[in-house]
């Protein structure tokens, strides 16, 4: 299951996300990957930046395009999440 509305949006529940769209274990998926090398394409990539929108995160596909990794990936979330409440 993707991440849902009001869930907050963490670092292991986006590597389940990812891993649920590449079809692979979330251990299998290092924060220093380059997921496109591990076949995440623009399509995948959409419907994550969807999914995590649910969650209340004002995230845009162009935010997460600019970058290839889950740890690059968290730190685009946790600005948001930082403005969000501040």
């Amino acid at each position: 299951m993707m991440a849902a509305a009001g869930e907050v949006l963490d670092l292991e529940r986006m590597r389940a996300d990812v891993a649920r769209v590449l079809e692979c274990e979330p251990a299998g998926i290092g924060d220093d990957d380059n997921l496109i090398d591990l076949d995440l394409d623009s399509m995948r990539m959409l419907g994550l930046v969807l999914a995590w929108g649910n969650t209340g995160l004002p995230l845009e596909f162009s935010q997460l395009a600019e970058h290839t990794t889950l740890r690059q990936w968290w730190n685009v979330v946790q600005t948001l999440q930082a403005a969000q409440n501040a």
